[in-house]
């Protein structure tokens, strides 16, 4: 008799594993858009129109939330605080000219659109901490084996569903590029097809400036870059506008920057296999701000703390890195309390997780949402399909 309830225990178990199986999240959406400046953002505003629409008010929502306070009133204070223009328009100037598009096309305020690209300015005008929980790891190429930078990108929970990656096609001036982002914002990360990639971290200690340049627009502004001296230059001497660390991979190379208003310092940990991680604290650069140098608000055991020990404990010391390695580095959840792998919660979670392989044929892995709810989705650059398809 207890052998037959046994069975019957085990037999009705099994309906369960499936369905937990089943339950995996779907791959992430893949759009195709053409064109720059203006008539690009256009085409993504029209395209998405509708999600945008949704996202606007989901943010707005929680800016309320969050804040206690009307968000209409909230963005209207932030956009007199961000000064940013003049900056965008010297540097990028066809990426404002995006974000217009994007506003005309979804039929949504300039303002609203605005602050979707200004997400690292938007964490920094409220000085909220709990805004941030970026976990990123970069890998040179060695012994034969690629170079990968990857990450975590965490952000707020109501833009869970809205993950988008945009495949944005090659022009006789900039190489076709896989952007990671959502509806409205131009972009989170990614890389081209020249084997660039680009990873961020926000660094909320760091001094921050009302009139450098935004970390969406100095990402962009990576990804079209093929020239590995100017693409260098190019991020220790711009003027940023919030502390962020960049994990930049340029093919064979992995380069780690910790940039904030005064200053970008290079952080290189010099493992004997060159690999680099980093979460939401700064490791090397001292221009910080006041309240951070107070010793109680800087704890060694905080949350960003403990996930870079997590990541560190896991790359740092193996002679060979490869994809398998950094996919249990970022579906790890060694602390329940601060995993490096989020779940979906009111304070944010793991909006997509990313590994770019940019050594020979580069391509990327990519999940929406936390990665141990996700098998990571394939894409290929189109010379490596037409390449594939010719043969």
């Amino acid at each position: 008799m207890k052998t037959l309830v046994a069975c019957l225990l085990l037999l009705a178990s099994l309906p369960l594993v499936n369905q937990a199986q089943s339950a995996k999240r779907a791959e992430i959406r893949e759009i195709q858009l053409s064109g720059s400046g203006y008539e690009l953002g256009l085409q993504h505003g029209k395209v998405l129109k509708k999600e945008i629409a949704e996202l606007v008010a989901k943010m707005k929502a929680n800016t309320t939330r969050v804040l206690g306070k009307e968000a209409n009133q909230v963005i209207n204070e932030f956009i007199q605080y961000a000064q940013f223009t003049d900056a965008i328009k010297q540097y990028t100037p066809d990426l404002y000219e995006e974000v217009k598009g994007i506003a005309d096309g979804s039929e949504q305020a300039l303002n609203d659109i605005m602050v979707f690209n200004l997400l690292d300015e938007f964490w920094v005008y409220q000085d909220n901490l709990a805004n941030h929980h970026c976990s990123g790891v970069g890998v040179p190429a060695s012994n034969g084996n690629p170079a990968y930078i990857a990450q975590n990108m965490d952000i707020e929970s109501y833009t869970d569903g809205y993950q988008i990656l945009i495949r944005l096609s090659k022009t006789p001036t900039r190489p076709e590029q896989f952007i990671l982002t959502h509806p409205g914002c131009i972009a989170l990360a990614g890389m081209n097809e020249t084997g660039v990639g680009a990873c961020m971290n926000t660094l909320m200690q760091l001094k921050a400036s009302s009139k450098g340049l935004p970390v969406a627009f100095i990402v962009r502004r990576i990804l079209a870059s093929t020239d590995k001296k100017d693409l260098l230059n190019f991020i220790q001497t711009v003027p940023h506008a919030s502390g962020q660390n960049y994990i930049i991979g340029i093919k064979d190379e992995v380069y780690d920057f910790e940039a904030s208003a005064n200053k970008v310092v290079r952080f290189d940990p010099k493992n004997a296999n060159g690999t680099i991680y980093h979460t939401n604290h700064p490791l090397v650069n001292d221009d910080v701000k006041d309240w951070f140098k107070k010793p109680s608000l800087a704890p060694e055991k905080s949350n960003s703390h403990i996930r870079l020990a997590s990541v560190q404990n896991r790359v740092m010391r193996s002679p060979i890195v490869n994809d398998g390695l950094i996919k249990e580095a970022l579906r790890a959840k060694d602390d329940k309390n601060n995993p490096v792998c989020r779940a979906p919660k009111n304070g944010g979670f793991t909006f997509v997780s990313m590994i770019m392989t940019l050594t020979g044929t580069p391509f990327l892995q990519v999940t929406a949402g936390p990665p141990d709810e996700s098998e990571y989705k394939r894409a290929e650059f189109s010379n490596r399909a037409m390449s594939a398809k010719n043969r």
